[in-house]
């Protein structure tokens, strides 16, 4: 079961690297630090919104195998 987990969580892991790679779409630094204002009040849709979606339920199923693997151990 122990190994499960933690191959689970590295597929996961990747998964949720190369997701989160392929939102950054050339913002550099300025947008990082606040240096962009006019991508506050931008509104995701299409293939962003649906990315965007994907990467929250990754993270919540990061942190609850994390929290298994915890408890495994």
């Amino acid at each position: 079961m122990h190994t499960a987990v933690s191959i689970a969580m590295i597929l996961i892991s990747v998964v949720l690297i190369l997701v989160v790679l392929m939102q950054s779409k050339g913002s550099g630094f300025s947008g990082a630090f606040g240096g962009s204002s006019s991508s506050i009040y931008r509104t995701r849709r299409g293939l962003e919104k649906t990315l965007y979606q994907f990467t929250i339920g990754l993270a919540i199923a990061f942190v609850a195998i994390a929290i298994l693997a915890d408890i495994l151990l």
